[in-house]
């Protein structure tokens, strides 16, 4: 990699930049809890219920964080830390952001990370993970706010269907994520790639992890809130160990 480069991948001004952005970021989150714990008022719910709410969100949130971390400091030596800090703190997806990342440097006609990565490179990988994201949020702005008249009409005004569809979306659209990446294992270890089989690994890892606990919880009610972060971590471990 050219000095230069990683220099101007971390100068300052970048670093700015992205401050800003995250800072708005974080101000959403923020405002957010705000705005939920008033709306708990108004409906009688028990204050207590929405701290234990919060600290189960980011108690969960602690398995998701390492493989993003994983990726990020492996981002970091290449674009540098400020474009990368910002990528995953909107988007959160890293694998998503390392390919389109891979994608721009491509398209500016050198490998990812090799010794003829310049300033063009960096530039369009710059552009291609912003362009990439900006669909994803320009949705969001544009029809978040009709989804629940939608969800509504789908469930025609009965309660328990509408909570039935929201968890079978739910389950509809972690399947079809988990599915698409074992089917990817699968084809991988017939190609005979190497650490192929980690993610089976780590999907049969945090299966068996979230039975364990769940059964151990019922006894143990407080591991109820680390349930899903520890059996994320026993997945990981798993694929470490055995890919």
């Amino acid at each position: 990699m050219n000095p230069e480069v990683l220099r101007i991948a971390n100068s300052m001004g970048l670093w700015f930049i992205s401050f800003s952005i995250v800072f708005v970021v974080l101000l959403q989150a923020v405002l957010y809890a705000r705005l939920a714990f008033k709306t708990a008022d108004k409906i009688q719910y028990p204050q207590e219920k929405c701290w234990e709410a919060l600290k189960v969100g980011m108690i969960s949130s602690i398995g998701p964080s390492i493989a993003v971390f994983i990726v990020m400091v492996g981002m970091m030596s290449i674009v540098g830390g400020p474009i990368t800090w910002l990528r995953l703190s909107i988007i959160g997806a890293a694998p998503t952001e390392l390919t389109a990342s891979t994608i721009g440097a491509k398209a500016a006609g050198v490998e990812f990370g090799s010794k003829d990565y310049d300033l063009y490179a960096l530039s369009t990988s710059f552009w291609t993970m912003t362009i990439n994201g900006a669909g994803w949020l320009l949705l969001v702005t544009l029809f978040t706010h009709k989804l629940e008249d939608i969800r509504t009409k789908v469930g025609g005004g009965n309660a328990r269907w509408i909570a039935v569809l929201s968890v079978a979306a739910a389950l509809g659209c972690y399947g079809y994520l988990n599915s698409n990446i074992i089917v990817g294992a699968i084809r991988n270890i017939e190609r005979a790639v190497p650490k192929a089989s980690g993610p089976i690994y780590a999907m049969f890892g945090g299966l068996v992890g979230i039975v364990i606990i769940g059964k151990i919880a019922k006894k143990l009610t407080w591991l109820r809130e680390y349930a899903l972060g520890i059996a994320m971590l026993i997945g990981m471990i798993l694929a470490v160990i055995m890919a």
